[in-house]
């Protein structure tokens, strides 16, 4: 019974990273630029897919691909920053919402043209695969690996956000574009960055298996986690998608009936209780 628990609550804590590693992209977009872009999966299914073409037909080992995945859709972030989101700064939340939704439908139809409508596994690399025995427990290898990603990325984004320039460059620049212009900071340039920054993350954790619908299908979830959590913070998404993921799995587990709802639950209570988010971000 004490393994089972201790099992369930090693997958959740897997799965929470993964909501994490592709979450935080859209927590920094959304909370420090205070855009709402829903087509955040997109980037995200963007960097799967060059994951999966680098490894299948380049032969690129997949530790490589990740980080080439990441700069795949930063830079991509970059170029729609600069082409079309730019425009929508200072437009209305509807008018966000409908304009990456629309982006949403534009990645899934041209990814099913080129690609398929059937999922694109990723082949993990030997040293990946199995399980780890730990005190008496079978441990997956690649979600250890999950859980180690997490933490180092945790640890650089709240050093780049916090402890230098470019972060508090940011942080001016959402609070008061004017006043940090006038300071001299490149406001544009520092937007397209942070931009650039969020989609490489999300196209970072794109690297799994994935398929065509994946903007859609999990874009309750990226929306989940950064609203459980607290946008434009570090520790809120992490929070929140660790909570949330231990629910999710411990739910399907233990009531597979009922368990896809269980998540929505628990989303609704911790709202209810912190309404502002489990970290709220200081202006």
């Amino acid at each position: 019974m004490l393994g089972n628990l201790v099992g369930v609550l090693f997958d959740g804590i897997a799965y929470g990273s993964l909501l994490f590693i592709i979450s935080i992209g859209l927590s920094v977009t959304m909370g420090l630029m205070n855009f709402v872009n829903l087509a955040h999966g997109a980037f995200a299914m963007l960097g799967g897919y060059a994951c999966v073409i680098m490894m299948s037909r380049l032969g690129v080992p997949f530790l490589v691909s990740l980080p080439i995945a990441f700069m795949v859709s930063a830079a991509a972030g970059i170029v729609l920053e600069r082409l079309l989101y730019r425009r929508l700064y200072r437009a209305t939340h509807l008018d966000q919402v409908l304009f990456s939704i629309g982006l949403v439908f534009m990645s899934i139809a041209a990814t099913t043209y080129f690609f398929g409508s059937q999922q694109q596994p990723v082949q993990l690399p030997e040293f990946l695969r199995g399980q780890v025995h730990i005190l008496g427990l079978d441990l997956g290898t690649y979600r250890i690996f999950l859980i180690a990603v997490v933490l180092a990325i945790t640890l650089a984004l709240t050093w780049l956000i916090e402890r230098t320039r470019f972060g508090a460059e940011i942080r001016a620049s959402v609070d008061n574009q004017q006043a940090a212009a006038g300071l001299g900071i490149n406001v544009y340039r520092v937007f397209s960055l942070t931009f650039a920054l969020g989609s490489g993350l999300a196209g970072l954790g794109g690297g799994l298996g994935i398929d065509p619908t994946f903007p859609l299908k999990y874009m309750v979830y990226f929306l989940l986690v950064v609203a459980v959590g607290g946008a434009g913070t570090i520790k809120g998404p992490l929070l929140a998608a660790l909570i949330l993921g231990v629910f999710d799995v411990a739910g399907k587990y233990y009531v597979p009936q009922i368990g896809s709802f269980v998540i929505y639950v628990v989303m609704v209570v911790m709202l209810l209780l912190f309404p502002h988010g489990l970290v709220g971000r200081r202006a």
